[in-house]
């Protein structure tokens, strides 16, 4: 049990959840304002692409970053103008946006790169880790909390300052009217449009870097479909913290926990299929157990 349970595993927990953290925080976003963006799996994924190749052709991790978070955007743009100019229904949009990002993205790593599978190459610079002067050496969260990626730091902080303009500033008010009631804001001087418009292209920022975490900050590559069901995990993470900044943020630790031990438990000893299957099982118990409050909360 010791060897199972240690510090290691910490950091791996972190280290798995602050992609699903970031994803999850822009799906919480568009749920403010009534769009249910089940997109953020295509568009992690076009994160990651981008980051990959910006950092590839520039040698700078930061272009990569850049680059993701304006590929990421671009791509979110689908989503903004079919559901909040068209009237488009966003399940659809985002179900086509995810076949579509693993359909692009492959076919561009072909394209560009002439591999298939996986891209690996020593000129792809990765986001190194910032270790925090002296709470860095704390035994056991030290390393875990205070020796992470810019973006790692920047996921935590955006928790807060989401949860500050959510609910403590008159946008945040304006936002949640826009979802809740929009024709009252309407009446208000309130544009619901121009709201709906900022709210999904967040989620594109918010998903760029999500994917520039996966592919420059966890690894160094990019693979076919390397999101590998976060976007999913995401978007159950923001159901189950009923779109609330701290729930999303103990969601996402509750699923990069189920991630980090499932490759734990790969190197004791158990089959892979067994172990890559956990954090999907706890997910659907998730799935499971906010339809049962759900129905309970329809029947008081």
């Amino acid at each position: 049990m010791t060897d199972l349970f240690d510090s290691a595993l910490l950091e791996s927990v972190v280290r798995a959840m602050i992609p699903i953290l970031l994803a999850a925080l822009g799906g919480l976003v568009c749920d403010k304002v009534g769009v249910f963006n089940i997109g953020l799996e295509g568009q992690m994924l076009v994160g990651s692409f981008a980051a990959v190749a910006g950092s590839y052709y520039t040698g700078s991790a930061l272009v990569g970053v850049l680059t993701a978070v304006v590929c990421a955007t671009a791509f979110t743009s689908i989503l903004a103008v079919g559901s909040a100019s068209r009237g488009a229904e966003p399940i659809v949009l985002g179900i086509a946006m995810n076949i579509l990002a693993v359909g692009l993205t492959s076919f561009l790593l072909v394209g560009l790169f002439g591999v298939q599978g996986v891209f690996q190459d020593p000129r792809i610079a990765g986001l190194g880790t910032v270790a925090i002067p002296g709470l860095a050496t704390v035994p056991w969260l030290g390393p875990v909390l205070f020796r992470q990626t810019c973006l790692g730091y920047l996921a935590f902080v955006l928790v807060a300052v989401l949860w500050v303009l959510i609910y403590r500033t008159a946008w945040g008010l304006r936002l949640r009217g826009v979802g809740e009631n929009p024709q009252a804001a309407q009446t208000l001087g309130v544009n619901p449009t121009a709201y709906r418009y900022a709210a999904i292209l967040g989620s594109g920022v918010l998903c760029g870097l999500a994917g520039a975490q996966l592919a420059l900050g966890n690894v160094v590559q990019f693979s076919e479909n390397m999101s590998a069901g976060r976007g999913w995990i995401a978007v159950v993470a923001v159901m189950l913290a009923r779109a609330h900044p701290v729930g999303v943020l103990g969601a996402a630790a509750l699923f990069g926990f189920t991630e980090a031990i499932g490759f734990r438990l790969q190197g004791q000893g158990l089959p892979a299929q067994i172990t890559d299957a956990v954090p999907y099982v706890v997910t659907l118990v998730a799935l499971l157990f906010t339809a049962r409050q759900f129905r309970q909360r329809q029947l008081v």
